[in-house]
């Protein structure tokens, strides 16, 4: 009997990387799910052992209907992923990320499958005491909280991932979606001043895609029920990170929901964190960009 592995938002920035990381790693066929808000068609990888499939994950159970008893894990990824946009579209922000995740979850749940959630340290404050900074931090938080239950009340098989600012190939650099790193790309490719949102010295730990979608997978082979952080060994502050792409900068007022810093915490709600610390290969990166343009 075939088996699978769903992605969820697998035609988006980390889904991608992390499509291309299971194609090489392992011999299951692949189903992507997205519903491109965010995805790009440009990022389907052409191998017979992947499968995209247009739709929302509110919709999974029908969506995946055919396949249930075939799914060996579902690395959910497919979510509303920004922090100023929440505030502006935060119907949009629950849809997704609360109403999605819960039909994913149950999912998962009632199929007996394990789920690897993309958490983010956004939803950890500046010390976890104002978590919910933002709509977008308050849906993450509340799933975090929904997975945990259910591990407890169903026995959900899962593991917990937080993202760190996450950087690299086939990152979003032409719209609303794009984060600090691609929005700064885009700047830089077209010769404009970069925004450096006020006060500049936030600072966050700014960690490489390969390296985040390595510890998902590696997470999912080790099936721990784990929560992980993969965390850059060192902090960068915005208007260093401009700097490392140009000088010619502009300051832009400050947002809602602006973290200070990008907390590591050795656990959250009684579970403990295993922290991942990588090699800072930031400005390797910033420097490659530059050279190729």
């Amino acid at each position: 009997m075939k088996k699978y592995i769903v992605i969820t938002g697998g035609a988006g920035f980390i889904g991608t990387n992390l499509i291309k990381l299971l194609l090489k790693k392992t011999r299951v066929n692949l189903i992507s799910i997205d519903d491109y808000s965010s995805g790009l068609k440009k990022n389907h990888i052409k191998d017979k052992r992947v499968n995209y499939i247009v739709g929302h994950t509110s919709d999974i159970s029908n969506l995946l209907s055919k396949y249930k008893k075939k799914i060996i894990v579902i690395f959910h990824f497919g979510e509303f992923s920004r922090i100023a946009r929440s505030f502006k579209d935060e119907r949009k922000c629950f849809k997704s990320n609360i109403i999605g995740t819960y039909e994913v979850i149950n999912f998962c749940s009632e199929n007996k499958i394990r789920i690897i959630y993309s958490a983010t340290s956004a939803s950890l404050g500046n010390n976890e005491k104002d978590k919910h900074l933002s709509p977008y931090a308050f849906s993450k938080s509340t799933n975090m909280n929904l997975i945990t239950n259910f591990e407890k009340w169903f026995k959900l098989k899962n593991e917990i991932i937080y993202f760190y600012n996450v950087y690299g190939p086939h990152q979003i650099t032409d719209s609303n979606m794009s984060a600090v790193v691609g929005i700064f790309q885009r700047h830089y490719l077209k010769k404009l001043s970069l925004p450096v949102v006020l006060p500049g010295t936030q600072t966050r730990r700014f960690t490489h895609v390969y390296d985040t979608v390595n510890v998902c997978y590696e997470a999912w082979l080790k099936k721990k029920n784990y929560h992980y952080a993969v965390v850059n060994e060192s902090s960068i502050s915005i208007i260093k990170l401009a700097k490392l792409f140009s000088d010619k900068l502009k300051y832009v007022p400050s947002r809602p929901g602006e973290r200070f810093q990008s907390k590591i915490l050795n656990s959250i709600r009684g579970k403990k964190i295993h922290n991942i610390i990588t090699k800072d290969k930031l400005k390797e990166f910033i420097d490659e960009f530059k050279n190729r343009n």
